[in-house]
């Protein structure tokens, strides 16, 4: 498939009928076993790998493309089963998409529209569940949950979140943005999956809670972060903290939304207010640990005009402006059989096109 060439070459785990987990590439419609590479690939999950640090990073990068250049035995996708590439640690997610922050207080708090007071001074996050990040193409359940005062059920208003997750490496503590690429492995894409009933009646006063819970889904392949080129990102005012600065690489990932097979929307990260770098150096700036496996989320990406939000909350206006599938339905939120499909292409460092592993799932009663 277009994007997954040899300059790629994302890192997933996966398993033969019957056999045990391997860490492997993806090579166009195949799969690559470096098991045969041994050492910190001869394992069932990225984890070792990604603690070792950068020198084996670049190790690592330089066994794989001199094996998938001496033609190896190639395993086709359909013969495989993709599981989780590394073992989640921790999981965080942010908010640091001006734009999307923006949509979701108008349609909200449509009295009071508008960004919070410290929104532009830190990057606003939350922690989340580990336990529930689930790989690309898990069932989704619909989660249950008070919607108001006295009722509890089924969520009414299920949602997506379209968003790029980063995949902590080497362990650290008030990380500069400057040690970014020292401590990130690489990127995936992620589905932080959302109840809005639920998330309304209970976010006030700590935030979100069992509305963003239940799952969040990535995707089975990780690109090594050295594989993407780097931007200018948009330009902050006023200007961060010293501790946040400098604000360290954006990436240029254009994302794509799909709805039961009808694309709805193309959300750009380059927009996104801020960097991973800084997400990081925030997230570490109190003293807190990561540690490797810890995943942590863009945000929601959204754009400035309607066909490039992330969530179907602000595709919608929250139910009230229903979009029109390819098959002639209307949808304000996810119904029971739903699928969601995000993808994103970007550009390498070589400067050629890419595809990342896509997150999809599909939803269940």
């Amino acid at each position: 498939m277009s994007g997954f060439g040899p300059r790629h070459l994302p890192y997933g785990v996966f398993s033969r009928p019957g056999g045990e987990r391997r860490v492997g590439v993806r090579l166009w419609s195949s799969v690559v076993d470096l098991s045969v590479l041994g050492g910190l690939l001869a394992t069932g999950s990225l984890n070792p790998l990604m603690a070792a640090g950068r020198r084996e990073w670049t190790a690592a990068r330089e066994a794989v493309a001199g094996l998938v250049a001496s033609e190896p035995p190639l395993i086709p996708l359909r013969d495989v089963t993709l599981h989780l590439p590394f073992e989640v640690a921790d999981y965080t997610d942010f908010y640091s998409s001006e734009h999307h922050a923006r949509n979701v207080s108008e349609i909200l708090r449509p009295d009071s529209p508008g960004l919070s007071p410290q929104w532009k001074h830190l990057p606003i996050g939350y922690h989340g569940r580990s336990a529930t990040v689930v790989v690309s193409g898990t069932p989704i359940q619909r989660p249950s949950g008070q919607l108001a005062e006295g009722v509890f059920g089924p969520t009414r208003r299920l949602d997506v979140e379209a968003e790029v997750g980063f995949v902590v490496g080497r362990p650290g503590r008030r990380i500069a943005t400057t040690a970014f690429a020292e401590h990130v492995f690489g990127v995936v894409l992620v589905n932080d999956w959302s109840a809005r009933d639920l998330q309304a009646w209970e976010y006030r006063p700590l935030g979100p809670f069992l509305a963003k819970s239940f799952a969040t889904t990535v995707s089975p392949w990780v690109t090594p972060i050295d594989t993407l080129a780097t931007v200018a990102g948009v330009a902050q005012e006023p200007e961060p903290l010293d501790y946040l600065r400098p604000a360290g690489p954006a990436f240029d990932l254009r994302l794509a939304v799909e709805w039961n097979d009808t694309l709805v929307s193309r959300p750009p990260f380059a927009s996104m207010y801020w960097t991973a770098a800084q997400q990081l150096a925030h997230l570490t700036s109190n003293g807190a640990a990561v540690r490797t496996g810890d995943l942590y989320a863009s945000g929601t990406v959204s754009g400035p005009a309607r066909d490039e939000v992330g969530s179907f909350l602000e595709l919608t206006r929250n139910g009230a402006e229903p979009v029109t599938l390819s098959d002639g339905t209307s949808r304000g939120y996810l119904e029971n059989g739903d699928w969601v499909r995000i993808g994103a292409t970007a550009r390498s460092a070589g400067g050629e096109e890419i595809t990342l592993g896509s997150v999809s799932g599909t939803i269940v009663a």
